[in-house]
């Protein structure tokens, strides 16, 4: 078996650099959607805070206790605030009402607060997206805290002088602990990796893969399609060039552009979103893996369909599954184990695993090693793979 020729990779390559060059559908698409996408992505993914979920809020306690609730709750950015009559009688029809939250304060709120047994605050939630009804209930209880504390401080300050001095008489031991049973108890928190707490330094890896690969796997699949269509790829398999060559050459031009766009999306993360990226050297060589395995896989993809209509249906069958089962935008421990399993199968996966481990978690190369070599692995299978295939046509 002769070598490869540079040469003749060289011819191969400049042949598709061409095609790209004259179909502006396909310029168009490379030039515009990788910048667009990563800008809506990260917009929608750069904050985990919710705001302004559209609330009710019915007062049927009209006391200055009562208010002074209010007030808290009105400053918090959670919710947007409209007032309800309190003769209302549809109070749970959220959808009625077009909101996602109402909270009820009942008649005679404040007086069982002074008797020692408050009454609950009913709070409709449209559980629908059950992250903003979590994030809803949670800022409730927190403003009841913080009503809670700023009503106990007021009560301290108005005790009688005897009960005061009553209170001296105590122990110093006791009132220590009347003090510290007062005080809320907490707990030392670090947060570490991400100690801001930003979404899109957790989906950045999700996002440049998500971009690359419905572009690389799309676009590499119509390659052998296209030219299969045309009546090319029998010209080029007659020719002296070997398979090996032909999927080499047709490779490079779409690896050159993958990696001018992983360049674009970095630089537009890091201006416009300030993500951060660490151990650039090992991040390009996670990048230079995954590119290695999108491209086969979409050389595999075109190898195996017979026109270019049959190439993205095939991709598309492939890339719908990876978007939930890849971890790009979730953590993978959120899945059964049994999907986890499943998931292992996608380059994504292994991807945003590694490029997390070296970004956020700045770990040694023994923590994502495997990932790379899954990688390295899927790349050299669909390489070889697609060349068998192109040799069974020749035949």
């Amino acid at each position: 078996m002769k070598a490869m020729s540079f040469h003749a990779i060289a011819s191969v390559a400049y042949k598709e650099f061409l095609h790209i060059y004259r179909d502006r559908r396909v310029l168009i698409l490379l030039l515009i959607l990788p910048p667009l996408f990563t800008l809506l992505f990260g917009h929608a993914f750069e904050t985990s805070e919710i705001s302004g979920v559209p609330a009710l809020l019915i007062n049927r306690d009209n006391t200055p206790q009562t208010q002074r609730f209010i007030d808290i709750i009105a400053k918090n950015n959670t919710f947007y605030w409209r007032k309800g009559a309190p003769e209302m009688a549809n109070e749970s029809d959220l959808l009625g009402n077009h909101v996602q939250a109402i909270l009820v304060i009942p008649q005679g709120w404040s007086d069982s607060l002074g008797a020692g047994n408050p009454k609950p605050l009913p709070l409709y939630l449209d559980n629908g997206d059950i992250n903003t009804a979590a994030a809803a209930e949670g800022a409730v209880q927190k403003s009841l805290a913080d009503f809670q504390v700023k009503e106990r401080d007021r009560l301290v300050e108005n005790l009688p002088d005897d009960v005061v001095d009553l209170g001296k008489k105590l122990r110093v031991e006791v009132r220590k602990q009347f003090v510290s049973l007062m005080e809320p108890w907490t707990a030392d928190t670090k947060l570490l990796y991400n100690p801001k707490s930003r979404v899109i330094d957790f989906v950045i890896p999700g996002i440049i893969g998500l971009i690359l690969q419905l572009l690389t796997v799309t676009l590499m699949a119509c390659t052998i399609a296209r030219e299969r269509e045309s009546g090319t790829l029998y010209q080029l398999l007659v020719t002296s060039l070997q398979r090996g060559e032909i999927v080499i050459g047709k490779i490079l031009p779409y690896l050159a552009i993958s990696i001018v766009l992983i360049v674009i999306i970095v630089a537009l993360s890091a201006w416009h979103f300030a993500v951060a990226f660490h151990s650039p050297a090992m991040l390009a060589l996670i990048c230079l893996m995954f590119l290695l395995c999108s491209l086969g896989l979409g050389l595999l993809i075109s190898a195996i369909s017979k026109t270019q209509t049959q190439a993205i249906q095939f991709s598309v069958f492939f890339l719908l599954p990876v978007f939930v089962l890849s971890g790009a935008f979730a953590p993978l421990e959120q899945l059964p184990q049994a999907i986890r399993y499943i998931s292992e199968i996608f380059p994504l996966t292994h991807f945003c695993r590694a490029f997390r481990l070296v970004n956020m978690y700045h770990a040694p190369l023994t923590f994502y090693l495997v990932d790379l070599v899954v990688l390295l692995a899927g790349a050299l299978i669909t390489f070889v793979g697609a060349a068998y295939l192109l040799k069974r046509i020749e035949q």
